[in-house]
C-alpha cells in the first residue's frame, strides 16, 4: 500500500514523500529511520494491476526522467557532475524542480556523494535509482547508469502506453453507447409512449415494457437523475476507500485468465528493474530489497520467500521458480544466465519476453473485445429502436392485409 507523508528535516524543510509500506506505523518508521519528523500520513494508491509508481505524474513532482536525460547530455558534453547540475539549476524554469536540484547541489558542495545527496530526497529519487547511482560511483560508470535508467523508463512507458491505448477505444465505445441508450430511453421512448398510450393493450409485451419505462422516466425523470447521481457519488466514494480497492484488486487476481496476465505484467517490471540494478553493479540481495514496491501485496510475500531462499544458498533461478515468481520459459532463461554469468542481461531478456507476451495479449484482447462490444452496443440500440417501431410495423401489416 502507498502512503503519502508530510515530513520535516532541518536540511530540507517540509517535504511531501510517497512511499510503499504495509501499515501506517511501517511508513512512519521508514521516515524516522531517515531522520525525518513525520507531520502527517495519508493513504494513496491501489495495489491492483498497477504497481507502485516509479515516476511521478507530470506537474506533481520532480521529473526524474527529464533530469536524467539532461544530466546525461551535459556529462557527455564533457562537464563534470557539479558543473552539469549547476547548469541545470540555471536553466530550470520550474520552481519546484529548481529547488530539488538546488538541494542536491548544496549536498554536493558539502562533500557528499551524488547517491547520498539523492538519498536525502527519497520523495524525488526512488531507492532503486539511488542504488544504481551508488553502484556507478564505485565503478565510474555514471553515464552508463543514466543510459540504463533512461532506456529502462522508456521500455516501461512503452508497455504502459500499449495497455492504456488498448483501454481507450473500448472506454469510448462504452461511453458513446451509454449516452445513446440513455438518450433513447430518457427522451425518445417517453414520446413514443404518449403516441401509443391509447392502444397500450395492443402492444407486444416487450414493447409494452419499454413504453412503461418511457412513461416512468417522463413522470419521474428528476428523481431518477438524482438517484443516479447519488449512486455515482457513492461509487466514487467507495473507490477512494483502501479496503474496497484492496478487495477489488484481490478479486481481479483470483480470476484465472486476468490474474495470470496481471502477474506476467508485474513480473516484467520486476525483472527489468532487477536487470538494470544488476547491470549497474548492485548485488542481487540488495537489488531484491529495492523492488518490493513494484509488486502487489499478493506477490510481495513470494518475493520474501525468494530472498530467504537465496540467503540460504539456493540459486536465483531455483529461488524465483519455487516462489512462483517466474514462468517455465523464464526459469530456463535464468538458468542460462547463471551458467554464463550474465544474470543482469538475462533478466532484461526475461523482461523483454514478458513484455512481448503482454503486448500479444493486449493485441488479441482488443481484436476480440472491440467487435464484441460494438455488436453488444448495436444490439442494445437496435433492440430499443425495433421495440419502439414494432407496433407501427404490425399496424402497417394489418392495413395491408
Amino acid at each position: 500500500m502507498q502512503f503519502k507523508l508530510k515530513v520535516y528535516s532541518e536540511s530540507a524543510g517540509v517535504l511531501d514523500w510517497q512511499i510503499e509500506a504495509a501499515t501506517v506505523q511501517e511508513a512512519s518508521r521508514q521516515a524516522d529511520e531517515r531522520g525525518y519528523v513525520v507531520l502527517s500520513v495519508t493513504e494513496s494508491g491501489w495495489p491492483g494491476l498497477w504497481p507502485a509508481r516509479l515516476m511521478p505524474r507530470r506537474g506533481e513532482r520532480f521529473a526524474l526522467l527529464l533530469f536524467s536525460q539532461q544530466l546525461l547530455a551535459l556529462l557527455e558534453a564533457g562537464l563534470v557532475l557539479v558543473e552539469a547540475i549547476e547548469a541545470l539549476v540555471e536553466n530550470e524554469l520550474d520552481a519546484q524542480a529548481r529547488l530539488v536540484m538546488r538541494r542536491l547541489l548544496d549536498q554536493l558542495y558539502a562533500g557528499r556523494t551524488c547517491s547520498d545527496a539523492m538519498a536525502m530526497q527519497p520523495e524525488h529519487f526512488p531507492p532503486f535509482y539511488v542504488a544504481t547511482m551508488r553502484a556507478s560511483e564505485r565503478s565510474g560508470g555514471m553515464m552508463e547508469s543514466l543510459r540504463r535508467h533512461i532506456a529502462y523508463q522508456g521500455q516501461i512507458e512503452t508497455v504502459r502506453k500499449k495497455v492504456v491505448s488498448a483501454m481507450i477505444y473500448p472506454a469510448v465505445l462504452l461511453a458513446v453507447g451509454a449516452l445513446v441508450t440513455l438518450f433513447l430511453l430518457g427522451y425518445v421512448v417517453p414520446r413514443f409512449s404518449h403516441i401509443y398510450e391509447d392502444r397500450a393493450t395492443d402492444l407486444p409485451f416487450l414493447s409494452l415494457v419499454l413504453m412503461r419505462w418511457g412513461r416512468l422516466v417522463a413522470a419521474h425523470g428528476g428523481k431518477l437523475l438524482l438517484t443516479s447521481a447519488l449512486a455515482a457519488t457513492v461509487a466514487v466514494w467507495l473507490a477512494t476507500q483502501s479496503g474496497v480497492r484492496q478487495w477489488f484488486g484481490a478479486r481481479m487476481w483470483t480470476m484465472p485468465w486476468l490474474g495470470e496476465r496481471m502477474r506476467v505484467y508485474q513480473l516484467a517490471r520486476l525483472y527489468r528493474t532487477l536487470g538494470m540494478l544488476l547491470g549497474g553493479g548492485t548485488p542481487i540481495l540488495g537489488a531484491l530489497g529495492l523492488v518490493p514496491g513494484l509488486l502487489s501485496p499478493l506477490l510481495r510475500g513470494r518475493l520474501e520467500l525468494a530472498i530467504a531462499a537465496i540467503r540460504e544458498g539456493r540459486s536465483i533461478s531455483v529461488a524465483m521458480h519455487t516462489a512462483g515468481l517466474t514462468t517455465p520459459v523464464g526459469h530456463r532463461m535464468l538458468q542460462v544466465g547463471e551458467r554464463t554469468g550474465q544474470m543482469g542481461e538475462m533478466m532484461e531478456r526475461v523482461a523483454a519476453f514478458y513484455d512481448d507476451e503482454v503486448a500479444r495479449w493486449v493485441d488479441v484482447f482488443t481484436k476480440i473485445f472491440e467487435p464484441l462490444l460494438m455488436a453488444l452496443i448495436g444490439a442494445m440500440v437496435g433492440g430499443i429502436v425495433i421495440l419502439m417501431y414494432l407496433p407501427i410495423f404490425e399496424l402497417v401489416g394489418t392495413i395491408q392485409s
